[in-house]
């Protein structure tokens, strides 16, 4: 028996841990807003040192998904899971146990693949659950997709600063060469950038490296080399006091979530000249993906792929208001999905 307890969080709909001794599961879920539609956010794995860390992420990546879904104009709220452990803990009666976890919240919480779970993780969840999308012969696989979205992003951010989106001559310096980075290093490379990658597992960077005619560096070197955009695609908070002023670029465009450690991190990069993309905004073609399943008439990857161009005018719109109100990208970006979210509790009340 799954042995879930509330969590009490000021500014949060529900936060949840779930404990299971048999499967070892050892878990949280975080439903942040269902003002636009119910949550929807994806189930992370991870090995966090206690259980503080573990809480703290999925805060902030359940507000981060209230904030993606606004900026995409979807009718969803945002939520996340985080699961403390390690891939080798996988088991069915694990998944099982995490979709016995999903049902609990009674659809208000929509869950779907992340950090080190998969497809076919998310198929076992769906024995328990039918508030799990993301599965095999559906939209499926949602990283291609949240690298198309972020490339359609580093275009936007390319024109506000260059005046042109020609990545031609252009230097991206990605940091994670997994599932999402090593398919934006390709599409940055198709369209001629040159790559410098890095990753805590060398042989993916080396593989993102071959694949391109990139180069590699070290995970410590990657924040400090000369590139036009630094490209976080890994873990959050890697934009913060000790690697901002060791930034050598114009802009920051990656796919992490939850990229600044601390929101002030925005107001860091202006100071310096450097346009930052926000990560909900450009990352977001992945949750646009996996809502056209729950469209009528089910998943179709032509109109998914349609709605994801609008995450190129998003970026646009941002740039405007941060220039006009004299605010940094990430403030702005706040506002223009807090305008979204606003606008639906007038509609309601």
């Amino acid at each position: 028996m799954v042995e879930i307890t509330e969590i009490p969080v000021e500014g949060y709909q529900c936060v949840k841990r779930a404990i299971d001794p048999v499967s070892g599961l050892h878990a949280y879920i975080s439903v942040h807003s269902t003002v636009l539609g119910p949550a929807l956010g994806g189930m992370r794995l991870w090995p966090y040192a206690s259980e503080d860390e573990a809480l703290t992420d999925v805060l902030r990546l359940s507000r981060g998904m209230t904030y993606k879904a606004a900026c995409a104009g979807l009718d969803l709220g945002g939520g996340k899971s985080v699961i403390i452990g390690k891939p080798s803990m996988k088991s069915d009666a694990f998944f099982e146990a995490m979709g016995d976890f999903v049902e609990s919240f009674g659809g208000s919480y929509i869950t779907a693949e992340d950090v080190n779970t998969k497809v076919e993780d998310m198929g076992v969840v769906a024995r328990r659950t039918s508030h799990v999308v993301g599965l095999a012969g559906k939209s499926g696989n949602p990283s291609p997709k949240t690298a198309w979205g972020t490339f359609l992003g580093l275009q936007a951010t390319l024109e506000d600063v260059y005046g042109s989106d020609s990545l031609e001559g252009k230097t991206v310096a990605i940091e994670g060469a997994g599932s999402v980075g090593s398919i934006y290093a390709d599409y940055i490379a198709k369209a001629g950038g040159k790559i410098i990658v890095a990753d805590i597992f060398a042989e993916s960077a080396e593989r993102v490296a071959k694949a391109t005619g990139g180069m590699v560096v070290s995970p410590d070197a990657i924040r400090s080399v000369e590139c036009d955009v630094y490209a976080p695609c890994a873990l959050g908070g890697s934009l913060n006091d000790q690697t901002i002023p060791l930034l050598k670029c114009k802009a920051v465009v990656g796919a992490a979530n939850n990229q600044l450690l601390e929101g002030r991190h925005g107001e860091v990069l202006r100071d310096r000249g450097i346009r930052y993309a926000p990560d909900y905004v450009v990352n977001a073609a992945g949750l646009i993906n996996v809502f056209d399943e729950m469209r009528p008439g089910g998943y179709n990857e032509a109109r998914a792929l349609k709605a994801m161009e609008q995450i190129r005018t998003n970026m646009h719109q941002i740039f405007a208001i941060a220039n006009e109100e004299g605010i940094c990208t990430a403030t702005a970006a706040d506002r223009f999905a807090e305008r979204r979210i606003q606008s639906a509790v007038r509609a309601n009340a």
